[in-house]
């Protein structure tokens, strides 16, 4: 299999009560394990198995609903689990504090424009911070299980920090309350971890 699904770094229960156990056992084991078979399924014998992910994703013919849903759904939630954890949130330091503080004017002010743009994307999908090709950080968004590295979405660039607005990444615990689960978003995510796909990126 070209494909595996990635182990988490903590336990399903770990991350409450910002998110539940079920959603989290549901969410992976489920969800994420349904697109990496569904992928490896697509690809078989082609081409693409020889490929990591992020060239398959920004090669990908996007006429090809199978591959760029499930391709799609494999990598963002693999950068989705790898950017949270317990006992985390507060701010990022350093380069990628500095970064934000250009681009975004403070903190504060990015989390406002994250949080607007995982709020107002309308039915599923996800919110990103990204970095673009000419290195400066953007807040965008894209619908059911694209990202930025996609050609012609309408946003360029590489994530280094998504939020999962599919109603099964918060229903169970908050059911049409999705800037609860936005706002909670928040004390999970794992800056140490950002900050070095942050460093990964921009070299």
């Amino acid at each position: 299999m070209a494909f595996k699904l990635p182990d988490l770094n903590y336990g399903y229960s770990d991350l409450e009560p910002f998110i539940d156990a079920k959603t989290m056992e549901i969410h992976h084991s489920k969800h994420h394990a349904g697109y990496t078979n569904n992928l490896n399924n697509a690809i078989e014998g082609t081409s693409f198995e020889e490929m990591d992910i992020i060239d398959l994703l920004k090669s990908m013919d996007m006429n090809n609903a199978t591959i760029r849903n499930n391709g799609g759904g494999f990598y963002n939630h693999s950068l989705f689990w790898s950017i949270i954890g317990p006992n985390k949130g507060g701010s990022p330091i350093g380069d990628l504090s500095d970064e934000i503080n250009k681009c975004f004017g403070s903190f504060d002010s990015f989390k406002e424009l994250f949080s607007k743009a995982a709020a107002s994307r309308f039915g599923s999908g996800w919110a990103w911070l990204c970095v673009k090709n000419d290195g400066v950080l953007e807040v965008c968004s894209s619908a059911n299980q694209d990202n930025p590295l996609m050609p012609n979405i309408g946003s360029g660039g590489t994530p280094i920090l998504g939020i999962d607005v599919w109603e099964h990444a918060y229903y169970l615990k908050y059911q049409n309350r999705r800037p609860e689960y936005i706002s909670a978003f928040f004390n999970i995510i794992d800056w140490d971890s950002v900050d070095k796909i942050y460093k990964e990126v921009t070299g």
